[in-house]
């Protein structure tokens, strides 16, 4: 949830794994090996207040198969227990979530909407300006931990839609 010590951790690691083509996994998937359309990574579903999940969603590119795309996210996270992130990884997943934060106080639609979301989900609207601290205290240790304590088979759903081809 919102409130939990991980959340940070989840929120950096989403940003690695996730966020935009220089995220590892688009790195991997679509442009090096192209098995993908694309890939998105998010922990925060399908809200934030209570605990939820960290999904990966992808398309694969024509030709290619959900396992295959599940094969080079399970490795990717396999790596992530024994490699840690760089630290220019969690400097640009940083700099990032403070852009972001800035670019949401740009008007005073955002600025309304990112008061009240703090105040109702965390119960103090100055909580917005706390978690960019939080982010900066998010280690590459733990990335690790929380993927070695979270990202397991047990904890595993997988949810695969697949179209039938048809005769025409």
């Amino acid at each position: 949830g919102v409130n939990h010590q991980d959340r940070p951790a989840f929120d950096i690691l989403s940003d690695i794994l996730g966020y935009g083509r220089t995220a590892r996994l688009y790195k991997s998937l679509v442009k090096e090996k192209k098995l993908a359309a694309n890939i998105w990574a998010s922990g925060g579903f399908p809200g934030r207040k209570y605990p939820s999940l960290f999904i990966f969603s992808v398309n694969p590119s024509q030709g290619h198969s959900n396992l295959e795309c599940e094969e080079v996210i399970s490795a990717e996270i396999e790596r992530l227990k024994t490699e840690p992130v760089t630290l220019r990884e969690l400097e640009k997943a940083r700099t990032r979530a403070r852009a972001g934060v800035i670019h949401s106080l740009s008007s005073n639609m955002g600025m309304a909407f990112q008061l009240t979301f703090f105040e109702v989900l965390t119960g103090d609207w100055r909580n917005l300006f706390a978690r960019l601290e939080r982010y900066n205290r998010v280690t590459a240790e733990d990335i690790q931990r929380i993927v070695r304590d979270y990202f397991t088979i047990e904890n595993r759903t997988l949810g695969v839609i697949e179209t039938e081809e048809t005769d025409s």
